[in-house]
């Protein structure tokens, strides 16, 4: 066993499908070296220009092995005492001579059978196609070619130094010749340096690489700590930009910029939007303000930084001064709903414009049902309403958000509001598309939240409609991001959401098309709102409940009840009387056809329990009745051949069932 080190060097790799990639990079090379039976534990390092793996313990060559051939049955390769076509090919396949074809008896049948042993190859001899597979592995979403456009890669490969111990393993792969040397960091040299695996690890800094992303991450952290401190600024440090900046750097350098004072008239979103997106800036804040500067992370190693910091402030202040012509010329015009008649929604869908006025007609319907909240929150709503729906697209006819298309609903309300539109129309523009991710927060209030369901419930209704319905992993419409949004909103303000009824009273203003498969899309996503089993979600769905806010109930009752040591026992007993029960259709319990004590037991308990209760309890107190149950299922036989009595004895178990399918059905309940 010898240490193995293998840098792949590219050209420099994008940071956002790189890190889409990431979580993947060791299982793969895991992989690869499992086929080849060269498994040993490593570490993986990278940085943008090197891919690193490095085994402390790497065997120098395959272990040697049994290769098994099975060819065709005894029957098929031999006829009339003479080997036939298939039974020699299996020989030419295996090696041998025709005198060494033997037969073994696998799975009751005789077959040509024959093993050898395969000594192992030398790891020098392989590497070159471990490296290859594991390269041709890797799924960056998009590739490039290079030089006469033979091989292709996110990135162009420049470098592979690979190291067995003090042995060069020596490949050519990709057009690029292996060897003992890596390139330093391009500030200081673009020459190669010959290293051996010692000094590559010891002197990496020296070539002003850090090789671990985790302490380039913490460099990045401590020098932020020390700009806050010296400036009195917060710098925002947002997670997802952070893993850009150390993928992108190899020696990070975090430095303070500043821009005119002036460019703050311009939202802050769309400030922070430009540095975060175009420049991967960090945005400073002070005493909860944006700051009119900005933190940039150099990747540079130079002993003067001023000129870094002077031309990032100066491609910032092009890009502020764009914005800065957009929100003033955006402000310049009439903010109206009337120019989205020239923008087409989906050709079976019509124009924005006409987006609008269905989802007005939603609104208004969803309005009707939460009319009293809606009055005690923003009074008299019906005027707000229509404005706020009627001007939640405007926006988009702005120069700014076609700059800046995911500030769309942000620019609308700063627009809205300089226009002096009602603060609440303001805020429910801001807030239409809430939640816009698993993370995001819902709207904040009960009359956004309206118009925010209009807008997803439209496109839902209008999608389907016109059959763009996700199936597998497909969903260009985000429909499915759409559905959680429904639930969310509801459960977030505990709305009462009857989908079925809310879906049948809209559906007129679409094109005809099957409800309950948007019903049911609707409630399926329900399975990744709760941390319980899939069919506890599945049996309260069958009861044939639509309230999403019951539905809610339902499963968190169901589900905590179903965590408690006793319900195994007492699911046993209610799945049995759910099977005996097949439908609905049962007599009303009379009791003057009692003759066994344990049916009067059985009914007068189910009488006692009080059906009001909230689910929980009411479960409880249902699920309680299994001493009697069991007793009336040893005591009394149902099938009589008395029809009355024998209809009785199912009605009083069916009561019992419907009662708990009101809930659930707890057929569908499996461990």
């Amino acid at each position: 066993m010898k240490e193995l080190l293998l840098e792949i060097g590219v050209e420099e790799l994008p940071a956002i499908p790189f890190l889409r990639e990431l979580p993947n990079i060791n299982a793969k090379w895991q992989a690869v070296l499992e086929k080849y039976n060269l498994v040993s534990p490593f570490k993986f390092y990278y940085t943008p220009r090197r891919l690193v793996f490095f085994h402390e313990k790497f065997p120098q060559s395959q272990p040697d092995s049994v290769a098994s051939f099975i060819g065709a049955p005894k029957q098929v390769a031999l006829k009339d005492e003479a080997f036939t076509k298939a039974a020699l090919s299996f020989a030419n396949k295996c090696g041998i001579d025709e005198s060494e074809l033997k037969f073994k008896e696998i799975d009751g049948k005789e077959v040509l059978y024959y093993e050898k042993e395969v000594k192992g190859e030398p790891v020098a001899k392989i590497m070159g196609d471990i490296v290859e597979e594991f390269l041709k592995s890797l799924n960056f979403g998009k590739s490039m070619r290079w030089g006469n456009g033979e091989f292709e890669f996110i990135r162009p490969i420049r470098s592979f130094l690979c190291l067995l111990g003090d042995e060069v393993i020596k490949f050519n792969k990709f057009g690029v010749e292996s060897g003992d040397s890596t390139y330093p960091h391009r500030s200081i040299s673009y020459d190669k340096i010959i290293s051996n695996i010692k000094e590559y690890f010891e002197d990496s800094k020296k070539r002003g690489i850090v090789l671990e992303a985790d302490e380039r991450e913490k460099i990045i952290l401590d020098e932020f700590e020390k700009i806050s401190q010296k400036s009195g600024l917060k710098i925002e440090i947002d997670r997802d930009l952070l893993a850009e900046v150390v993928a992108i750097t190899e020696y990070p350098t975090a430095l303070l910029g500043s821009f005119e004072e002036e460019f703050l008239e311009v939202p802050s979103e769309v400030i922070i939007t430009s540095m975060k997106e175009n420049q991967r800036y960090f945005p400073v804040f002070k005493d909860g303000k944006l700051a009119n500067g900005f933190v940039v992370v150099s990747n540079a190693i130079t002993q003067d930084y001023s000129l870094i910091i002077k031309g990032n402030e100066k491609v910032l202040r092009a890009r502020l001064s764009d914005a800065m012509f957009f929100w003033q010329s955006d402000l310049s015009h009439e903010f109206s709903p009337e120019k989205l008649k020239n923008i087409t929604y989906l050709k079976e869908l019509g124009s924005i414009y006409e987006k609008e006025l269905r989802e007005l007609k939603v609104a208004k319907k969803l309005a009707s049902n939460y009319d009293e909240l809606l009055k005690k929150e923003v009074g008299e709503y019906a005027a707000k309403l229509e404005r706020a729906v009627m001007l939640s697209k405007a926006d988009l006819t702005t120069q700014m958000v076609y700059e800046f298309t995911e500030l769309q609903g942000i620019m609308g309300a700063y627009y809205a509001k300089a226009k002096n539109e009602d603060k609440d129309v303001v805020l429910a523009i801001k807030e239409q598309y809430l939640p816009d991710g698993e993370e995001a927060q819902c709207p904040s209030k009960v009359f956004s939240s309206v118009v925010a369901l209009s807008n997803k419930l439209d496109t839902l209704m209008g999608l389907f409609s016109i059959g763009k319905i996700p199936s597998g992993t497909k969903d260009p419409y985000a429909l499915r991001r759409a559905a959680n949004g429904v639930i969310k909103i509801v459960l977030a303000h505990n709305l009462k959401f009857n989908v079925k009824e809310i879906l049948e009273d809209i559906a007129k203003d679409y094109k005809k098309f099957d409800i309950e498969v948007l019903i049911n899309f609707i409630l399926d996503r329900l399975y990744t709102f709760f941390d319980a089993n899939a069919s506890i979600v599945k049996a309260c769905i069958k009861s044939g409940e639509k309230d999403i806010l019951e539905l809610t109930k339902m499963i968190e009752a169901l589900a905590k009840i179903s965590r408690e040591p006793s319900f195994r026992e007492n699911f046993s007993t209610f799945k049995r009387l759910s099977n005996i029960i097949k439908d609905d259709k049962f007599s009303k319990v009379d009791e003057s056809l009692f003759e066994i004590d344990a049916e009067k037991a059985l009914n007068d308990a189910f009488k006692a329990v009080d059906k009001s209760l909230a689910y929980e309890p009411r479960l409880k107190a249902l699920f309680a009745l299994k001493l009697q149950i069991d007793e009336f299922f040893d005591k009394v036989m149902i099938n009589v051949e008395n029809e009355k009595v024998r209809n009785n004895r199912i009605a009083i178990i069916g009561q019992i069932y419907s009662e708990i399918l009101k809930v659930a059905d707890i057929k569908e309940i499996s461990f």
